[in-house]
């Protein structure tokens, strides 16, 4: 056991004196491997010097073979002049692959998730949390699995985005089913995720780059939504299924979705936010500012608790609701958001797809909300503040794509020409 210690380079490193030596020995773990080296000095700040240089040489060898460099004789290491094929670890006894030391993917997956549902309970949703847990036991764990934590760089990630481009096939048309933006980004959002977790637990000495290559500046698209004609095309739509369900026992199930478009058309709520909505949280009063029945909502939501001051609109919808389903005040007004219902509704009117291509779903409605509202000209910082998001978002996604935010006498400004000569010399002449 080593009489005396010291720590150097956060932890890395160490120097110490076994009993009944004079000189220091400095020792470190790299590689997967512990490297060990006397000091040949008996002054413990000569020693410390001597670890530094010693271990910085140790640092630069692991990177070069990660690499494929390789050490000269008696010398510093190089790179190969040649281009060698992959080096593969091997058993000098088997001559196999060697498996892989160290903590591997599999270890540091194991340890977010433990930590991950603990430290965030109670403060995000349930089905947020839920999801990483799927994420890791879907996607990254078939990929990852087994892989030493020191082998993921930025090209093995590179390669796990590819996998997923054409890990999937389409049954019908035989080609490879992509995964959305959104989704393989919250795929690599967890794969950081647990690399920072390694890199805490001092498994790893930094998180690779996990930028993608070759990403473009993306353009600032409008979010897809209703223009007031496609609007009511859509409501007249729900108003005749619901009056005429394709089956009978489909009649309470059109009803409610026609007043679901209607309630969410002018409140604005997200579709989470409508899913969780209780009839306490709803309250039928008087607005003192227009003199109009309105809903005041109390919304739970992404942005924890917030609320919204409805449209007129929407309180017929929300009164038949709750006379059709007998609600208490704890019972769900719209509960699961009605994906399916909608997406049949919107083929039929060959609504689902907007002029540049972007997908129209039930959030739809609340873009809708938000455009006619600018449209009708609403102050751009109470719209933000009743829908629960920022100046900048609206700004930014919905109102520069609005032809009335446009002020035409400020643009189509005509500088006034000066008169010609003749005509200033004749209105100079004095007249007899």
């Amino acid at each position: 056991m080593p009489a005396e210690s010291y720590v150097l380079m956060d932890g890395a490193l160490h120097v110490y004196r076994r009993e009944g030596s004079r000189f220091w020995q400095c020792a470190t773990y790299l590689g997967s491997r512990n490297h060990r080296q006397t000091t040949k000095e008996t002054s413990l700040a000569a020693a410390k010097d001597f670890a530094r240089d010693w271990y910085m040489e140790r640092c630069v060898e692991d990177r070069q073979r990660r690499r494929g460099g390789v050490r000269l004789a008696g010398g510093p290491v190089q790179p190969e002049n040649v281009e060698p094929e992959m080096p593969v670890d091997r058993s000098a006894r088997t001559g196999r692959p060697r498996a892989p030391t160290g903590p591997t993917f599999e270890d540091a997956a194991t340890a977010f998730a433990n930590e991950f549902e603990v430290i965030t309970l109670g403060e995000r949703n349930a089905g947020y949390v839920k999801s990483k847990s799927d994420i890791i036991r879907v996607h990254l764990m078939p990929f990852f699995g087994e892989t030493a934590l020191e082998d993921i760089t930025a090209g093995k990630v590179q390669e796990y985005r590819l996998h997923r481009q054409s890990s999937r096939m389409e049954v019908k048309t035989g080609k490879p089913k992509r995964p959305a933006r959104a989704t393989l980004h919250h795929e690599i959002v967890t794969l950081r995720q647990i690399l920072k977790t390694a890199n805490r637990k001092g498994w790893i000495a930094a998180i690779p780059d996990m930028s993608a290559p070759y990403k473009t500046s993306g353009k600032l698209e409008h979010r897809a939504w209703f223009s007031p004609e496609e609007y009511k095309m859509l409501y007249e739509a729900t108003r005749e299924r619901a009056k005429n369900p394709p089956k009978p026992r489909w009649r309470e199930v059109c009803e409610t979705f026609h007043d679901y478009v209607l309630f969410m058309g002018n409140t604005g709520l997200r579709p989470d936010e409508a899913s969780r909505l209780e009839l306490r949280d709803v309250k039928i009063v008087d607005d003192e500012s227009t003199g109009e029945r309105i809903l005041e909502i109390e919304v739970r939501g992404k942005r924890g608790v917030g609320y919204c001051k409805s449209m007129p609109g929407a309180i017929l919808p929300f009164e038949r609701v709750r006379k059709r389903k007998q609600l208490k005040p704890t019972d769900r007004v719209f509960g699961k958001s009605p994906r399916e219902l909608m997406n049949t509704v919107l083929d039929e009117l060959n609504l689902k797809f907007d002029r540049d291509g972007h997908i129209r779903t039930c959030y739809s409605l609340r873009h809708t909300y938000i455009c006619l509202r600018l449209l009708e000209g609403a102050d751009i910082y109470q719209v933000a503040k009743n829908c629960r998001t920022s100046v900048e978002m609206i700004e930014k996604y919905y109102g520069r794509h609005l032809k009335n935010n446009i002020d035409a006498s400020a643009v189509n400004v005509r500088k006034a020409r000066p008169a010609p000569v003749a005509a200033r010399k004749k209105a100079l002449k004095p007249t007899k």
